[in-house]
């Protein structure tokens, strides 16, 4: 198996503080700098698996920061630097508390909601008369909590977040209207790439000077779904289920071992093999979202290459 990136634990010059997230680990800093770190670990139904996947954090950090760059006219983000293939490295925000999630179609959450019979998801209505993956006839903004480590996000209404306060609603307007103008941009970069983008999440935060920016990862396929658009219609006619381009694949594998991030259920065991096809999948996304070869960085001592690009990039 390949070296993988699993926990970091570093003490860079002018460090005042380390955020370990599910998948990234991100170090602040003294002069109001962040450095985030994408690791291997492989998170689904809010638990982090046991191994990591090889190259995954190359991966998630690579296509984040090409979508930051290929959005940063339309939409203000914290990017300043990428360091290494793992890290990128801005400016300090103070994050909403709250997930932007799109759905451009019913899929996923919202399909297995539907399934039950519900109408209402976070406090907007789905239509009636439609089946797992059909097109929305206008995209819908569902928004989660953002959880604490082990804790799971949780729907909530536009309603809920104004009323509780958890963001204003002069700041709410401009998180709907960024969310809407990325989504409609990563459907038109997804389309060029012969690939539907289904839905995503964003988070952003705020800066010192009170401007609102994205932050965090952008349509990659640990935040987002892709379909592909060629066989799209056929398979929705048919009644089959999509291909699809996201970790949807690894949810439904530990589905069918019995594991949903149930209390008293058990991480099914991840062979040596299966991790090596996780790996190779996440290639393959890549690949198809950026339309560019991946090109595997040196992970002899990943850890050490990261503290020398890093200690390189502050000096």
């Amino acid at each position: 198996m390949s070296n993988t990136l699993i926990k970091t634990d570093y003490n860079f010059p002018g460090q005042k503080s380390v955020y370990k997230g599910k998948v990234r680990d991100v170090y602040a800093f003294k002069d109001d700098k962040l450095v985030m770190i994408a690791s291997d670990r492989l998170s689904a139904f809010d638990v982090v698996m046991p191994k990591g996947i090889p190259y995954k954090g190359q991966i998630l950090n690579q296509i984040a920061t090409k979508m930051m760059k290929d959005t940063e006219d339309l939409v203000p983000n914290w990017l300043q630097s990428t360091p290494d293939p793992n890290v990128a490295v801005g400016e300090a925000c103070e994050p909403f508390k709250v997930e932007m999630v799109i759905r451009g179609y019913l899929s996923g959450h919202a399909a297995r909601e539907y399934k039950a019979g519900k109408r209402m998801l976070c406090g907007v209505a789905m239509p009636e008369g439609m089946k797992e993956n059909d097109r929305f006839p206008e995209p819908i903004i569902t928004p989660t909590t953002k959880a604490e480590m082990g804790d799971h996000d949780e729907d909530i209404s536009k309603e809920d977040i104004l009323k509780r306060g958890i963001v204003s609603a002069e700041d709410y307007a401009v998180l709907e209207d960024y969310t809407k103008k990325l989504f409609q941009r990563g459907t038109e970069i997804a389309k060029k790439r012969g690939l539907i983008l289904v839905d995503t999440k964003y988070e952003f935060g705020k800066t010192k000077e009170g401007k609102i920016v994205l932050i965090d990862e952008i349509h990659t396929p640990d935040s987002s779904r892709y379909f592909y658009a060629n066989t799209y219609e056929e398979l929705q006619e048919k009644g089959e289920p999509q291909k699809q381009l996201s970790k949807e694949f690894v949810r439904q594998w530990l589905i069918q071992n019995g594991f949903q991030g149930k209390e008293g259920q058990e991480v099914p065991f991840m062979s040596d093999d299966y991790i090596e096809t996780v790996s190779e999948r996440y290639i393959e996304l890549y690949e198809n979202i950026t339309g560019e070869t991946f090109e595997k960085a040196d992970v002899s001592n990943i850890e050490k290459r990261v503290q020398e690009n890093v200690i390189a990039y502050l000096k």
